[in-house]
């Protein structure tokens, strides 16, 4: 459905985008993940037509979106961070004009009554845009992204500003869309990509850094080995001798005390499992080990690796 080849944006001598490639398929519902600046938007407006590239391409469904605009930009829609509102409208009259704006040829009174219950803003159409608060003007704007039935839907940071009940509709939203269009969704937000999206892509510094799926992004990186280890004896010293262990990255306190024992969250370097090591060091110190258990990295934590690791290097 997307395909981006070689693409780069340069301004002067600032790479803003750096020679990204990836594709994205029908139905697929993608994060694209980085922190602020690290060439999200840039990507989405070059995607979406609203900034030329300086070199690469964009084809949506086989159509270049810089030589074959219009029929390209027929099956995108597009939500930017700050979404364009004429706020002097009414939500029905702000989606009429975009309706007949994109040139659709639906009803326009059934199609726009479906895009409005689809976004829950139906029982607010009559009201000023202005007179919205900030969560209903972030549906209207995914309104407006969505006449026209487009096969692709582009929303860049669409719960910046929300309030926690204003973000769990608007993922909810996200969600359902899923169900019927091609979604990317551009965020710095963590719990956003793992809340709706099926696939992450990382980008920072302009460079993509990582392309995983949600639930194996935690093998997208070379990622030490964590367990959860609950250990008898005195706490001091079982963090002193543990850390003292060959293949062993940190050791932390985890926890409160039960009885004579604490829980350590404990990291192997890659490749080294240390369980049997470990286990021997603690039975020849006659401290016992009561339980282990392997503990994931979240997704935080395997973000920050992966821009500090694979920083976007030239």
């Amino acid at each position: 459905m997307i395909e981006i080849k070689n693409l780069v944006k340069r301004f002067g001598n600032h790479f803003a985008v750096d020679d990204i490639s990836f594709t994205i398929d029908d139905g697929e519902i993608v994060g694209f993940l980085g922190p602020n600046g690290a060439g999200k938007s840039t990507t989405m407006n070059m995607i979406t037509g609203y900034l030329s590239s300086t070199s690469g391409s964009v084809s949506v469904d086989g159509y270049d979106i810089f030589e074959s605009p219009v029929e390209a930009k027929r099956l995108i829609g597009f939500l930017p961070e700050q979404p364009p509102l004429y706020i002097d409208m009414t939500v029905w009259e702000y989606l009429s004009f975009v309706y007949d704006l994109k040139g659709c040829d639906f009803n326009k009174q059934k199609h726009l009554t479906e895009v409005c219950e689809l976004v829950k803003v139906l029982d607010v159409k009559n009201r000023l845009i202005r007179n919205l608060s900030k969560g209903y003007k972030q549906r209207v704007g995914i309104a407006s992204a969505l006449v026209g039935n487009p096969k692709i839907i582009i929303l860049d940071e669409p719960t910046v500003g929300l309030d926690p009940k204003q973000i769990i509709d608007i993922r909810s939203l996200i969600r359902n869309l899923g169900k019927k269009h091609t979604v990317i969704l551009s965020t710095h937000i963590m719990q956003e990509v793992q809340a709706v999206c099926e696939r992450i892509i990382v980008i920072n510094q302009g460079k993509i850094i990582a392309d995983e799926k949600t639930a194996s992004f935690n093998n997208a990186i070379n990622q030490n080995t964590r367990y959860r280890v609950k250990i008898a004896g005195p706490s001091k010293e079982i963090m002193r001798h543990i850390r003292s262990l060959v293949g062993i990255v940190s050791c932390e306190l985890h926890g409160e005390r039960e009885g004579d024992a604490f829980s350590y969250d404990i990291e192997s370097a890659q490749n080294i499992d240390i369980r049997k090591s470990l286990f021997r060091a603690l039975a020849d110190k006659g401290w016992p080990m009561l339980g282990m258990e392997p503990i994931g990295m979240e997704l935080e934590d395997i973000f920050l690796k992966l821009i500090n690791t694979k920083g976007g290097k030239k």
